[in-house]
């Protein structure tokens, strides 16, 4: 049996295909030694191996044969007959992972934009709880600055003009600042500060409309926007607060010895999670 290619397993029910080197990943395990007809709690019927366990569970531990990694529903609750359903199939490497639940469960993920505006310019700080998050927002956002004659908050982007880019601000790798308008230079001279945000290729100038452009984009990306208050009337500084459930990368497992082989294995997040 040891030599054949593909396997027919029947779980509680549910048929599932795979080859017989999938299961042969960590020799130890239960499954490894069914194909070897080592194992009394697999039955073999007409051509299949009949397991009285629970299907549904068992398409992820398949899952993790195949990929070395675990990658579960958001809303996923049944972690600690996951766990048993490793251990019994003599997976002790799944049932550690599973032990470190904190580390697959999603997490929540909080923004927060502050608004404010002084006479003819806005100002933007945007403060994220996860730092890819704030990184990946920075790229999508960028200010160009232009010297203007008779410039005011309304006018449109002068296409005739060249702008130069300005470098965003980044107190830390959790926020950005960011600001646009017009500021009085000299004479009729106004040095104008346009904002673009990715996908959209607009240079906008009024800094509701790059609010209400910034808000949008936070939405589409999954944000829902919690809450919206006040910080400042006096100094007209509105806070709003968004949140969106973070899903955990995979975990992927790291063994002392390649899989196949004896040897303890670990787990580690995955590369996805680096500089989180």
């Amino acid at each position: 049996m040891s030599n054949r290619e593909v396997v027919v397993l029947s779980v509680g029910g549910v048929r599932f295909v795979t080859r017989a080197s999938t299961l042969q990943q960590f020799p130890e395990s239960r499954l490894a030694r069914m194909l070897n007809d080592d194992d009394r709690e697999f039955k073999l019927v007409n051509g299949e191996f009949f397991v009285d366990r629970d299907g549904t569970l068992f398409s992820y531990i398949l899952d993790f044969l195949r990929t070395l990694q675990v990658s579960l529903p958001t809303d996923f609750s049944d972690w600690q007959r996951l766990r048993r359903e490793a251990e019994f199939y003599g997976l002790c490497s799944l049932a550690d992972l599973l032990s470190q639940e904190h580390l697959l469960k999603p997490r929540l993920e909080i923004l927060e934009v502050r608004f404010s505006f002084q006479e003819m310019q806005a100002f933007f700080r945007i403060f994220g709880s996860c730092s890819t998050t704030v990184e990946t927002l920075a790229e999508q956002i960028a200010v160009f600055m232009g010297q203007q004659s008779g410039q005011s908050w309304n006018s449109p982007f002068p296409s005739q003009k060249p702008l130069l880019p300005l470098p965003l601000e980044r107190p830390s790798h959790h926020d950005v600042v960011f600001q646009c308008g017009t500021d009085y230079s000299a004479g009729d001279q106004f040095v104008a500060r346009y904002v673009s945000i990715k996908p959209d290729n607009r240079k906008l100038i009024n800094g509701t409309n790059v609010l209400g452009l910034l808000l949008d984009t936070l939405l589409r990306d999954g944000f829902r926007l919690v809450s919206t208050r006040t910080m400042s009337s006096e100094e007209k500084v509105e806070c709003y607060s968004l949140e969106r459930m973070k899903r955990a990368a995979g975990l992927t497992l790291t063994a002392h010895q390649t899989p196949g082989s004896s040897g303890v294995a670990q787990a580690k997040r995955s590369q996805a999670q680096k500089g989180k």
